[in-house]
């Protein structure tokens, strides 16, 4: 199908202002141009969604595809192949590359790469570091730049801001949403000769929650101070979900997919250096209250971290193991999952992962079934059931850790920009990802 031809969905169960509602889309030149029931004559391109559940495009505000740099495990390409198969429409993709996406030279690169190479719609973080806080003033309308990539803690790559006085140079400078990396990276550094070697379960003891909540309260209070907004990322401890159960002005948060599905010991025993990330999967008691931020409405959004690896790296003894996993592909599946478990409603997951995004970050024309808006669409077999498998995921690693979990709940058609890019896990168009706007 062409750019400038149509599309028409019959028959759907479309989620369109707040409700479910059987109605048909006719979409023209990548917008929604009408909601309702529209006949087969305006377009000789039909898609029949009998029996599936029409969203709008999820969003994943949070993936590494590692390009420029580490190329074995992931690049913009097979990264947005992974996306689409999971139904994921648009990312936002991380700075922490190499070279670091710190410069504005470095950010257009990211952005050439991305043209024509990427199958979903993208924008990209620019990263903050001691030194390029007057470049941040710059970026408020740069094409594609979804916001500020603040590493308060040390992670994978080599951008760290942990000196009080920079931290708040970051965000006093910054006009753009400022999205955080929380950990405390002198509690880090303190906390080193807790690492046992060959010992993953160490992992959440160097990192433990005072670690987290220490950082949060602190880059919060420093964003309250300067009136800026920031987005704490991946949130992990039941310190932090208390601390944001009193309303934070200018603040918002996400969990991510893996922290709501796993837990220790037990994800140590069964998948080892696998399942290491920063911050670490921790205890049932910190999972249960991360439901609760969810189901009490405190967080805002699901994102996936998505922080391939090679099999070759993981398998290497903890600590030289890397921390990250593969999540983009599987956010979706795995949550719709929850939906059928009734761990939380299809309209909070909506919200959490189309609708929230729009909202905190500023993105234009998305998030919604309506009409004018672009047609980023993701189409939904709520009772279908499977298996995932390696073998499925897109992504240059090759692996998820939810090999062989038995879910329900699957993400069947991926409509980005007016096309269908996947269906029934085969692509079956070329890469038409454009940048976001805000």
């Amino acid at each position: 199908m062409s750019q400038n031809s149509s599309l028409i969905i019959k028959n759907g169960n479309c989620f369109i202002n707040g409700e479910f509602k059987d109605q048909d889309i006719l979409i023209e030149n990548g917008k929604i141009k009408t909601i309702g029931k529209v006949s087969h004559l305006n377009s000789s391109n039909v898609y029949d969604a009998t029996g599936q559940t029409v969203i709008p495009g999820v969003i994943d505000t949070q993936v590494h595809f590692r390009e420029p740099g580490s190329n074995d495990a992931e690049n913009l390409e097979s990264g947005s192949r992974a996306a689409v198969f999971g139904g994921v429409t648009s990312v936002f993709e991380m700075p922490n590359t190499d070279p670091p996406t710190t410069n504005l030279k470095e950010f257009n690169k990211k952005l050439n790469l991305a043209k024509n190479r990427m199958f979903c719609n993208y924008a990209f973080y620019f990263g903050a570091t001691p030194d390029n806080a007057k470049e941040l003033n710059l970026i408020d309308t740069l094409e594609g730049c979804c916001g500020i990539k603040l590493f308060v803690g040390s992670s994978t790559g080599n951008l760290l801001v942990s000196e009080e006085k920079d931290i708040e140079k970051v965000i006093s400078n910054s006009k753009k949403i400022v999205s955080v990396h929380s950990e405390d990276e002198n509690i880090l550094l303190s906390r080193k000769k807790l690492i046992k070697n060959n010992d993953v379960n160490s992992h959440l003891i160097w990192r433990n929650e005072e670690c987290a909540i220490e950082s949060t309260k602190r880059v919060v209070r420093i964003a309250q101070k300067h009136k800026k907004k920031i987005h704490i990322l991946h949130v992990t401890t039941k310190q932090e979900i208390d601390f944001f159960s009193e309303k934070r002005s200018n603040v918002s948060f996400e969990i991510t997919p893996q922290h709501l599905t796993l837990y220790a010991p037990e994800c140590y025993e069964k998948l080892k250096t696998f399942a290491q990330m920063n911050p670490p999967i921790r205890t049932k008691d910190h999972y249960e209250k991360l439901w609760h931020a969810v189901n009490s409405s405190l967080v805002s959004i699901i994102g996936s971290d998505h922080a391939p690896h090679t099999k070759e790296e993981k398998n290497k003894n903890y600590p030289s193991s890397p921390s990250g996993m593969p999540g983009v592909q599987t956010l979706l599946p795995i949550m719709l999952n929850h939906v059928n478990n009734n761990k939380l409603k299809f309209k909070q997951l909506i919200e959490l992962v189309c609708e929230n995004p729009c909202k905190i970050f500023g993105i234009k024309n998305k998030g919604y079934i309506k009409e004018g808006y672009d047609a980023d669409l993701t189409i939904i077999n709520m009772k279908k059931e499977t298996i995932l498998k390696n073998d499925w995921i897109q992504s240059k690693c090759g692996w998820t850790p939810f090999n062989n979990y038995k879910i329900k709940g699957f993400p069947v058609a991926t409509i980005v920009n007016g096309e269908i890019i996947m269906e029934n896990n085969k692509i079956l168009s070329r890469a038409l990802g454009k940048p976001l706007t805000f």
